[in-house]
């Protein structure tokens, strides 16, 4: 964010570096006094344009899109401590860091003091906006956590309390974000939060809440069911954002994530990566080289999108052994605008490529979010990154009102229908959905039931497929209760063995698996790879990107939490260890 990150420069120095990483550090600011900050609108921007680093980034090691990769829906050449059953207790850290509340709990204690009416009520807003989402991440990753809003001299009584319940904890969120949306103006930012940020930020965490409380058995999961339902539809009617298209269902998904500037018809928020104040982010160096961890999309996602004309891939019979050129072919267009798939070119270039096995490990090749090549470096890609978007409205709206059981087709019509005709897919009909349920998603949500069962099936496979690797994937599993699923066996394309390939079907070969010596005569333009050494396959011949961790296990009953550090266990006897840790 080009003016945000200017701002951080200097309030860094001032407010950041000066706070201990302890929440029980007395003193946040020792160059400034609040009886002479805090006085001006600008001094309310400066303070709280520090927030913008808890939103998730994608320089260094692709956070946004690694997200995706801990429980597997991009698998790269290692797995994460979640899949592999490997996770300790630490001593200290993992994730429990109440830093960033002290410094917005303090914001919130002295803005008042600007007498500035409007900057007081966006930028309490904002703050409170991030008081929100800090809790919100802290909820998620530890369950019942201690509400504070309020910062606290050592001796605080406080400090040492224990867990407060998390339904406690997420009204108070919820409060926050209601604040935020009724002081909040009416203007729309793409880089800063706003009201609409706020409501896009109540519909997540209601949506989350609600279906956590149902699918863990925790009672009275309906009212914040009905509060992402109010929350998406306020965004729905009364607000400036639709989906993002020209017309062109070819290329419309596609170019939403690779716009150097996001669409602000449909980006509710995003980060901003301009040279040369900030570095870039990566999308492009992490698909295309051999040193990100080669990732790509396991089999069981691609045979999640349907066939073009919305029937489903996996009712054919050989849908596991069909050859991937014709596997891709026919298929829901966002498909080919996530991976190579026949035809593919780089963004201004002429020149048709197949996956490329070298920097992909399971033949689905990532294409989402890659730009031309004059970003192939590393963090060279200047293009937006969405932190909300309005498509993901569409889909809480669908999903929380169906979980409640008062959705109708005019409700799908207006939420699933418009992301599907996006893309020239027909609409989504809930008679049919129901009446039959596919046995492909049920092996995902073995604990899906009622009346509607079919259609939440088909609004998880919809969410799936228009989220991909924009890092909801994990919360998702976790607030379904669907652990198993990332026990599942991982697997790539379909390859019968040694032999020439035509993996982008332009009837030339490119793709050549052999085993023992490299052949003699290589075929011009074609990429070889010895069979037991650079490819790995299956007895049912699809690549098999890790053969040494097919036998994964997920523990239900400690799993979806992180572990509490030992430390702070120590510190406060009053806390205690989330189960099984």
């Amino acid at each position: 964010m080009k003016r945000i990150y200017i701002a951080l420069i200097s309030l860094s120095s001032l407010f950041l570096l000066n706070c201990s990483d302890d929440y029980l550090d007395k003193n946040p600011i020792s160059d400034v006094s609040e009886d002479s900050f805090f006085l001006t609108a600008s001094d309310l921007e400066l303070y709280t344009n520090s927030f913008y680093l808890l939103l998730p980034n994608s320089s260094s090691r692709n956070e946004i899109f690694t997200t995706d990769s801990q429980c597997g829906e991009i698998v790269h050449n290692t797995l994460s401590d979640l899949m592999t059953s490997s996770r300790i207790v630490p001593s200290s850290g993992g994730g429990w860091d109440w830093t960033n509340l002290r410094n917005i709990n303090y914001f919130l204690e002295n803005y008042e003091k600007c007498e500035d009416e409007a900057a007081k009520n966006r930028y309490g807003g904002v703050a409170r906006f991030f008081r929100a989402y800090f809790y919100f991440g802290m909820v998620v990753n530890f369950g019942d956590v201690p509400w504070y809003d309020k910062t606290m001299e050592a001796d605080d009584e406080d400090l040492y309390k224990a867990r407060d319940d998390r339904q406690l904890v997420i009204d108070n969120i919820l409060e926050d974000l209601d604040w935020a949306i009724a002081n909040m103006g009416d203007e729309q930012y793409l880089y800063e939060v706003s009201k609409y940020t706020a409501l896009a930020l109540k519909s997540r965490i209601a949506l989350f809440e609600g279906t956590f409380e149902k699918y863990h058995g925790i009672s009275g999961h309906e009212k914040y069911l009905e509060a992402a339902v109010d929350a998406s539809q306020e965004l729905m009617d009364n607000s400036p954002y639709l989906l993002y298209g020209t017309g062109n269902p070819n290329t419309d998904y596609a170019d939403l994530f690779r716009a150097e500037t996001a669409e602000t018809s449909e980006v509710i928020l995003a980060r901003e990566y301009t040279e040369p104040l900030t570095n870039g982010h990566r999308a492009n160096y992490y698909t295309l080289t051999g040193s990100q961890g080669t990732p790509g999309m396991p089999k069981m996602v691609a045979n999640s999108y349907l066939n073009a004309d919305g029937s489903r891939f996996t009712d054919l019979a050989d849908y596991n052994t069909i050859p991937f050129s014709q596997e891709t072919a026919n298929r829901d267009p966002r498909l080919s605008q996530t991976i190579r798939t026949s035809g593919y070119t780089r963004v201004g270039q002429s020149i048709e490529l197949a996956p490329d096995l070298s920097f992909t490990i399971t033949g689905y090749h990532l294409t989402k979010f890659v730009t031309g090549s004059n970003s192939d470096g590393i963090n060279q890609n200047t293009n937006d990154l969405p932190v909300f978007r309005f498509a993901e409205i569409l889909l809480n709206y669908a999903e929380a009102k169906t979980e409640l059981g008062t959705i109708t087709q005019d409700d799908l019509d207006k939420s699933i229908g418009l992301l599907r005709n996006r893309v020239g897919m027909p609409g989504l009909t809930l008679a049919n959905a129901n009446s039959n349920p596919d046995s492909y998603q049920e092996m995902f949500y073995p604990n899906v039931s009622g009346n509607n069962k079919g259609l939440l099936l088909e609004i998880r496979r919809e969410r799936r497929v228009e989220l991909y690797m924009e890092g909801h994937r994990w919360n998702d599993v976790r607030r379904w209760k669907a652990g198993q699923s990332i026990t599942l066996p991982l697997r790539g394309i379909y390859l019968p063995g040694p032999g020439e390939y035509d993996l982008d079907g332009n009837g030339a070969i490119d793709t050549v698996i052999y085993e023992g010596e490299l052949p003699a005569g290589q075929i011009e333009g074609a990429k070889y790879f010895q069979l037991g050494t650079d490819v790995e396959l299956s007895a049912e011949n699809l690549i098999d990107p890790l053969p040494g961790f097919n036998d994964r296990t997920f523990n239900e009953e400690r799993d979806y939490f992180l572990p509490i550090p030992i430390q702070e266990l120590q510190l406060n006897p009053n806390l205690t260890q989330n189960p099984n840790w």
